[in-house]
């Protein structure tokens, strides 16, 4: 066995010697299709990761409620009926739903008159819970935070700014310890929220709103209905018998069918997820699927490369069976040599688009829209290993099928061939 080894590496090294622009052009070949499955792979998981990133930016296993109309009869009740939440279902909701993570509310008033100094501008005002800071991902800058349970229970003027209305207020001036006006009463800057992108949003992106305990926002603008009832679920699977119960539950007191799953108008963000998660997942596949063809267009190259040897060495290859050789000194060779310049293509491709995708990172992601949407290209060791398993593969194919065709030439025949 080990002197079969031997016989096989110096035909493979004395083919390779003599046919070094071959080896080239086979190498070059697949580092090419190595580089362009690579990148789009990378692309693919950076979209994926980033939008990933966007839509955890609105919340994680939330379901978003609001005013809407009954669509079926109860108890002698017409339908068609509109359902208004109100301020104090919220703890009603808390006492009789306590295994959620967490129950808020939201009171919108639009179009608000906000005044600092000289400057006023419209802008949303939301009056809600201390959990929806967490809820709704709105982490502050460096030296603010967002209000508190002392807060809405001692009714304070506080605002909590959205990075964009906070610009638009200030400016450059630093906004954390600032009296501004919200319709001509006094409020305190407690915080402004970190810029993110959100991929979902509803009522507006989160950047430009002001929010504001929502005991504080009943006693000023006198009004008891929600806008919204959001709810927080502690793991995803709850999320659809949590929305089921919440209807069991608020179905009695307001009148209508408890299978009435419309009489509130909900956003099922958990289910919303699972459909993104599910077209991020067809386009890697996508993307993958177009990768591999282009890496296997590399293959089928190689291997007519090895069909030609074949045809170039006939007469040689049977003056060696006529002589003697075994038939795993003709096979072995040729499919050495495939996956040796395979893996080479390969190394020299992975190498290549590493060194592209770590030159992305030099691009300035916080203020190019494109970027900030679609992520960074993004090379994941599970992409490493998926390439290099197909790069096996393809070595192995393109060059055991020339090989078995060279082992089964006849070497009476290959006397009379020209």
């Amino acid at each position: 066995m080990k002197r079969d080894w031997q016989v096989i590496l110096n035909l493979f090294a004395s083919s390779s010697r003599l046919q070094k622009k071959r080896a080239y052009l086979t190498i070059a070949a697949i580092a090419w299709g190595t580089v362009a499955i690579l990148l789009l792979l990378a692309f693919g998981e950076g979209l994926k990761r980033q939008m990933d990133k966007n839509r955890r930016s609105t919340g994680e296993n939330l379901a978003v409620m609001w005013p809407d109309v009954t669509t079926k009869p109860w108890k002698g009740l017409p339908a068609g009926r509109p359902i208004r939440l109100r301020i104090d279902d919220l703890a009603f909701i808390r006492d009789r739903m306590p295994e959620l993570k967490a129950v808020h509310g939201e009171v919108v008033s639009w179009r608000t008159a906000i005044t600092y100094g000289r400057k006023t501008v419209n802008g949303r005002v939301i009056g809600t819970n201390f959990v929806y800071g967490e809820d709704r991902k709105h982490y502050p800058q460096a030296g603010g935070r967002f209000f508190g349970p002392e807060d809405e229970i001692n009714r304070r003027r506080v605002v909590f700014l959205g990075n964009e209305m906070a610009k638009d207020i200030f400016g450059d001036e630093p906004p954390v310890g600032k009296t501004l006006l919200i319709n001509n009463a006094p409020y305190t800057v407690i915080g402004v929220m970190q810029k993110k992108t959100q991929m979902g949003m509803y009522g507006g992106p989160d950047s430009n709103h002001a929010v504001i305990p929502i005991t504080t926002f009943r006693a000023q603008f006198g009004r008891e209905r929600l806008n919204n009832l959001v709810i927080e679920t502690n793991r995803p699977e709850e999320m659809k018998p949590e929305l089921k119960k919440l209807n069991a539950v608020l179905g009695p007191k307001y009148g209508y069918d408890p299978t009435d799953d419309r009489a509130l108008a909900t956003w099922d963000m958990v289910k919303s997820a699972q459909t993104t998660s599910n077209i991020l997942i067809g386009i890697q596949i996508f993307l993958g699927i177009v990768g591999a063809l282009t890496l296997l267009i590399g293959g089928v190259g190689v291997a007519n490369i090895m069909y030609a040897v074949v045809k170039e060495r006939t007469r040689e290859i049977g003056v060696k069976m006529a002589l003697g050789a075994r038939r795993r000194w003709i096979i072995m060779p040729f499919v050495l040599e495939a996956v040796v310049y395979t893996l080479i293509g390969g190394a020299l491709g992975i190498t290549i688009a590493n060194v592209l995708v770590a030159l992305t990172t030099f691009i300035p992601i916080e203020n190019n829209k494109v970027m900030s949407f679609l992520g960074r290209p993004t090379l994941s060791p599970q992409i490493g290993i998926i390439t290099s398993l197909i790069l096996c593969v393809i070595g192995l194919l393109a060059g055991y099928f020339p090989a078995r065709r060279a082992a089964s030439v006849d070497p009476a025949a290959t006397l009379r061939y020209e």
